[in-house]
């Protein structure tokens, strides 16, 4: 066992290393750059369209079963979650402040990187045997492009089959029973039941009741989150100026050593900074484009207007909220990691700080296994067609507990790994098909101006 911990801790550190953060910063870059930017430049137009597509469409020619809002909460249900609350303490506590701006990089590159997969997804996706609209890597990969890259989609489609379980499973199970048994003192195998329970409930109703709970759970529980966070910098409102001014210059110098912090050099601001913001906002990965294959729409660019708002919500937002909380309340010297880092950062400005950040690990988490199960489940059944629905949903189901009572170091390590694997066939995808994503863009924006100087 411990040679293959090694072997695949090997692996890990090439597929996370310089390369991936390169080619991962890199094709989001040239994606805004092809976009003109119009990701940041049109933020304004993708929260009018989330606003106004909030209620399923009647019209029977609206191809899609969820709407374009629960397409995007489904997708932030999976994004929104550990990565938030620990993974944005672990990059503060291994990178320093500067890492909070590295996460801010990643995210502004990463709008245009979510807003192509979104539009490749909607572009490409099938309709399964259920009638029901599939899409994704897999799908933009083997309809898009020859079928000499056919491979590249397969495997997608594999490696997000196993990373799901243990990214989007036990390591969220495992999340909820720690912080449940360390503020509440709720059993981990409690946890798990009731997790097991309340997950095969949602799932056995398929996309429509996971993007129901998530378009109900979600906005509710960032809402409290954010609130709770901006509380936090109201109380340390005098430091907030100095906590910005520390994160970009920790971003290009050095941090010595202070307190429980070791200290940082720049290189690892930005790794760890990079890193924990893919992870947390998923850009580049491929796994979003498949919740918003699901979307009621005809048009893939509107989607992916709507798509991209789950980088900017996910990481300039709800991360932010986090990180700066972390830094203004001195937590970050501290010597805590990961949501023990939060949860000491929120305990010292607000009553109850620490059991606010339970609560919301914990609903997070749930959200979380919802969205990955959705994810998963679209992977397994480009392998093995819709007869593999039911018994994934399952397997999935009763895999949740484990997660609440085992030792995850390995699963944790493994998981991450083949997260980065997915997101290497996506990453290509993205970049060849980087035209059809700019002739779509251009024909919608070119389209809207006509419409526009008509009305007027």
């Amino acid at each position: 066992m411990e040679a293959i911990t090694q072997f695949v801790s090997t692996i890990n550190g090439i597929v996370w290393g310089t390369p991936m953060l390169v080619l991962i910063l890199g094709v989001g870059l040239f994606l805004s750059i092809g976009l003109k930017l119009m990701p940041i430049l049109k933020l304004g137009k993708g929260f009018k369209l989330l606003w106004t597509g909030r209620i399923p469409d009647k019209d029977k020619n609206m191809k899609g079963e969820i709407s374009p809002f629960n397409a995007l909460m489904t997708s932030l249900s999976a994004t929104i979650g550990t990565g938030n609350i620990a993974g944005v303490a672990t990059a503060i506590f291994m990178g320093g402040p500067g890492a909070l701006f590295w996460m801010w990089c990643t995210a502004l590159v990463g709008m245009a990187t979510k807003f192509a997969e979104a539009v490749l997804a909607v572009k490409y996706r099938e309709v399964d045997d259920h009638g029901n609209h599939v899409g994704g890597p897999m799908y933009y990969i083997k309809n898009g492009l020859s079928s000499k890259w056919a491979w590249l989609g397969t495997a997608f489609a594999l490696f997000g089959s196993f990373a799901g379980f243990g990214i989007g499973n036990t390591v969220q199970s495992n999340s909820v029973a720690d912080a449940l048994n360390s503020n509440f003192g709720v059993p981990g195998w409690v946890t798990g039941l009731v997790l097991m329970v309340l997950v095969g409930m949602v799932l056995m109703g398929g996309i429509k009741r996971i993007a129901d709970v998530a378009g109900k759970l979600v906005p509710l529980m960032t809402v409290f989150y954010i609130t709770a966070g901006l509380a936090v910098l109201v109380v340390y409102a005098a430091e907030v100026p100095a906590a910005f001014a520390l994160v970009i210059e920790s971003a290009f110098n050095p941090v010595a050593a202070q307190g429980g912090f070791a200290g940082a050099a720049v290189w690892a601001a930005i790794r760890f900074g990079v890193a924990r913001g893919v992870f947390s906002n998923e850009a580049g990965l491929g796994s979003a484009p498949i919740a918003h294959a699901a979307a009621q729409t005809n048009n893939p660019v509107a989607q992916g207007l709507v798509a991209m708002l789950g980088t900017f919500i996910d990481t300039i937002i709800v991360c932010s909220i986090t990180g700066l909380a972390i830094v203004v309340s001195g937590a970050w010297t501290s010597g805590e990691n990961g949501a023990a880092l939060t949860s000491y950062a929120f305990s010292h400005a607000l009553p109850m700080g620490n059991y606010i950040v339970a609560i919301a690990l914990a609903i997070f988490a749930f959200t979380t296994i919802l969205g990955w199960s959705f994810y998963s489940e679209k992977c397994v059944q480009y392998l093995f067609g819709v007869k593999a629905i039911k018994p994934f949903r399952l397997i999935w189901t009763l895999v949740v507990p484990l997660g609440a009572v085992a030792s995850l170091d390995f699963i944790w390590l493994l998981a991450d790994t083949l997260n980065a694997m997915m997101a290497i066939p996506n990453l290509i995808a993205l970049a060849l098909l980087s035209p059809v994503v700019f002739e779509l863009t251009r024909k919608y924006f070119k389209k809207q101006k006509e419409a526009e100087s008509t009305e007027a």
